[in-house]
């Protein structure tokens, strides 16, 4: 039986916080090329999760502990939906293929993330063109706000 105790989330939250990048993931699946990607990932508030897109899988979101923002994209970066993750929603499926972004809003805070496999890592070509790189603040103050209609560059 595979778990993810109170104690694993306490853990990885702690991880979380001491990481450089402010995040940090427990694989429930057992290779990169299983086919259902299935992992808790602890994600402090200022940790920077730039606007990407999964061109050959939807992603499942759902909160284990604390809230997040899930904020969706259209082609040139206009907010077409927003989710509390944790407060007003359960969970978000985002489509293969659309712009998305998601922020922490408590410490602590930890999400489950489900994907068709394998594991690809991000190509350069699938991080959004109109979003800052990683070192932005500002951009974690306007994902907080952001609203459907909003753009990063108004």
């Amino acid at each position: 039986m595979k778990q993810i105790s109170r104690q694993a989330l306490d853990a990885l939250s702690q991880q979380a916080a001491q990481s450089p990048r402010r995040r940090a993931n427990r694989n429930l699946h057992e290779m990169l090329d299983d086919p259902v990607q299935r992992l808790a990932i602890a994600m402090e508030p200022d940790t920077y999760v730039r606007p990407h897109r999964h061109p050959q899988t939807w992603e499942l979101l759902y909160p284990l502990r604390g809230r997040f923002v899930v904020l969706h994209f259209d082609q040139g970066g206009r907010v077409m939906a927003r989710a509390v993750l944790g407060e007003d929603c359960a969970t978000v499926e985002t489509p293969a293929g659309l712009w998305h972004a998601v922020l922490s809003l408590d410490p602590g805070g930890v999400i489950f993330e489900v994907k068709r496999g394998p594991y690809t890592p991000v190509a350069p070509a699938d991080y959004s063109w109109w979003s800052p790189a990683e070192g932005t603040p500002e951009m974690l103050a306007w994902y907080a706000r952001a609203q459907p209609g909003d753009d990063w560059r108004a």
